[in-house]
């Protein structure tokens, strides 16, 4: 078991990782369809395939931080994909 300290440190390191890419994916899609071009589907399929082992990984070893970020991260991440699916 993990002590609290340990845990909070992966929370906030958690969040503040995940809440990066947010700008990012608002971006993206209020310029739509424009910078459909500039996104490499290959990236975000590797990308969000790797975000969901890693969430996996986080239900194994029951880490709070490690779901959370990846949780949200697989649906930015998800969300990406999908726009460049729709605007190609």
């Amino acid at each position: 078991m993990r002590d609290k300290t340990t845990e909070g440190i992966g929370l906030i390191s958690a969040t503040l990782t995940t809440l990066s890419f947010v700008p990012g994916v608002i971006a993206i899609w209020r310029l739509r369809p424009a910078p459909a071009i500039a996104i490499s589907i290959v990236m975000y399929i590797f990308f969000t395939v790797g975000i969901f082992g890693w969430l996996v990984y986080g239900l194994r070893i029951k880490s709070k931080p490690v779901i959370f970020a990846n949780t949200i991260t697989a649906l930015l991440a998800l969300s990406i994909l999908i726009y460049k699916v729709i605007y190609g």
